[in-house]
């Protein structure tokens, strides 16, 4: 099933159902090797996912039902994430110590959204499905398969890899600092987790910084832009408003996650604006170890 009742309603509300439709029919399940050889080149992956907490809410999947949605980052060299067979790819490593997805990723049948993001060709794909621990890290069985286009995404020639970068401890707080608040307000590209009843999906969105912006210490907002109709995230919101965002800095690693909520606004004349209430933020110094070069910016960016 590529779309369920959440992004029927903003599809028909848009009026883009036909297109979303036509579109839809890129959305497989299998692992073509054209994605199987994109996979092996990235040396970052994006993963999304609720945090379990052993039991069902209504005719929620178990695979999602639970606590706060989170987005993270795994990062290995290039082949860390592969294709293991039609459906299947496999991660080897795990997240850092302390990082709020270690449950979800080490359930069996938890419903995630990954996105394999590469900033040099701006290029992306995501994969949704269900983990399963492994050995070496985990696998996910896909459900979804699909690419996106490369608007809002920003290029970065290169990166290299920062040889002792070390991640810091991990610091929490339920209100965005003025350093995090700087940071999520120059940013120019964050991730975006959202979950539905039975399954997950993580995106990303871009745009020229300032593109988000921080209302409060709590609440964060950015323009929804014109995208590729499908209304998968915003569906996602309609149905269950928890979301998971991630930022980060691409020179020094530091990562930025947030969890909460979010919602849709729209206006009269077709624009649309996501609010994301603030529920708990987790700061990590040197999280990632790439050090990529400066962006730039998509000629499609606003």
């Amino acid at each position: 099933m590529t779309y369920h009742s959440g992004s029927r309603a903003i599809q028909d509300r848009v009026g883009v159902r036909d297109l979303a439709d036509h579109v839809g029919r890129s959305v497989g399940q299998g692992i073509r090797p054209v994605v199987a050889a994109f996979l092996e080149l990235q040396p970052m992956l994006v993963v999304g996912a609720a945090v379990p907490e052993g039991g069902t809410e209504g005719d929620r999947d178990p695979g999602t039902a639970g606590g706060g949605v989170w987005a993270s980052l795994l990062t290995g060299e290039p082949g860390f994430v592969r294709a293991t067979g039609a459906r299947q790819i496999s991660v080897a490593g795990g997240l850092a110590a302390g990082d709020p997805l270690t449950a979800a990723l080490t359930t069996p049948g938890t419903a995630v959204g990954t996105i394999a993001l590469d900033p040099r060709t701006r290029r992306r794909m995501r994969l949704n499905g269900r983990v399963r621990p492994t050995p070496r890290g985990f696998a996910v069985e896909a459900d979804q398969v699909f690419a996106n286009c490369p608007k809002y995404l920003q290029k970065r020639q290169m990166y290299e890899t920062v040889t002792g970068r070390t991640a810091g401890v991990a610091r929490r707080g339920s209100e965005l600092t003025p350093f995090q608040r700087e940071f999520v307000e120059a940013a120019d590209t964050f991730f975006l987790a959202t979950v539905h009843a039975h399954g997950a999906d993580a995106s990303h969105r871009g745009g020229n910084p300032g593109f988000v912006h921080v209302d409060t210490p709590g609440e964060l907002s950015w323009p929804d832009y014109p995208g590729n109709s499908m209304f998968l995230t915003l569906g996602n919101l309609a149905a269950d408003p928890r979301a998971g965002l991630l930022f980060l800095d691409w020179t020094s690693g530091t990562a930025l996650q947030l969890t909460g909520t979010a919602r849709t606004e729209f206006t009269p004349d077709g624009e649309r604006t996501v609010r994301f209430t603030l529920a708990e933020a987790v700061e990590t110094s040197a999280a990632s170890p790439l050090r990529w070069s400066p962006p730039a910016y998509s000629p499609a960016n606003p």
